[in-house]
């Protein structure tokens, strides 16, 4: 076979995985649309808390959940950074006020969980609130939770790699450069400090409750796809398609616990090499 021929059926190739993609999507959309009017109908309350590091594809993920749904039920919450005097009141304060009502979904791009990663990391909070957010947020959720409100927990997880590659298609793509931020910018010098604080959020924060589910993010198309049917998978809405059609890739689809295993055997290196 030529080179002309490989590179022809790469085309093809390329080209059929893509259709196959945009074909389950479509569908899960729909699997979306169908829970959506079960959520309004029946008064469920659900809270999708998204979270992930600098370009692991929170937004393009929210994006393919939220793009059909009715926005009359479904909002996004992306808040900036506290106000003056929001510093000043209770950590989750600001949060609460945008929890979903009765028959209506709201996603956090980005949560309370900027304090147990973000903020520690960067220094825009003390050890000490660090600390005691950690020891907070468990019983936080449980009381979400006995008021009704189910909550998904996910972190959208990346390899270093992964992340320069899209940091550097952000910087040359003048669509994405308003994604980029000062904080970006030392998500690569910081990473293995992100993975001590991403470690210490897992141990603290999984609960039995509301278990945090890693998604494998370096395939960003089968990540939106994993993310979807494991939204889909806990909710027994009416009309629902075949568990075939949900069933997640197990490879990429992890518990924090395995997360843990990955992140530990990466600090256990980073000490042997200080």
């Amino acid at each position: 076979m030529s080179n002309e021929e490989k590179k022809e059926n790469r085309k093809k190739e390329k080209k059929e995985k893509k259709k196959a993609y945009k074909k389950e999507l479509k569908d899960l959309q729909v699997e979306l649309l169908k829970m959506q009017y079960y959520v309004k109908k029946e008064g469920l309350k659900l809270l999708i808390i998204m979270e992930g590091r600098d370009a692991a594809g929170k937004g393009g993920t929210i994006k393919r959940i939220t793009e059909h749904l009715n926005p009359r039920g479904c909002r996004v919450v992306a808040l900036q950074k506290p106000s003056d005097i929001e510093t000043t009141q209770w950590y989750f304060q600001r949060y609460v006020a945008h929890l979903p009502s009765a028959g209506e979904i709201v996603i956090f791009d980005r949560s309370w969980y900027n304090r147990a990663m973000v903020e520690p990391v960067m220094g825009f909070c003390t050890q000490e609130e660090h600390r005691d957010f950690l020891q907070e947020v468990p019983g936080f959720e449980n009381l979400l939770s006995k008021s009704g409100i189910k909550i998904f927990k996910f972190f959208l997880s990346i390899n270093k790699e992964a992340q320069a590659k899209r940091f550097k298609s952000r910087r040359t793509n003048p669509l994405k450069r308003f994604k980029i931020s000062p904080v970006d910018d030392m998500a690569q010098d910081f990473w293995n400090k992100y993975s001590m604080a991403q470690g210490s959020m897992f141990l603290q924060t999984d609960t039995d409750i509301n278990p945090w589910i890693v998604i494998d993010s370096n395939n960003k198309k089968q990540a939106r796809l994993n993310t979807i049917k494991s939204i889909l998978n806990k909710i027994d809405y009416e009309d629902k398609c075949s568990k075939d059609k949900l069933k997640v890739d197990t490879q990429k689809v992890r518990t924090a616990a395995d997360e843990l295993k990955v992140i530990e055997e990466a600090i256990k290196k980073i000490k042997v090499i200080l």
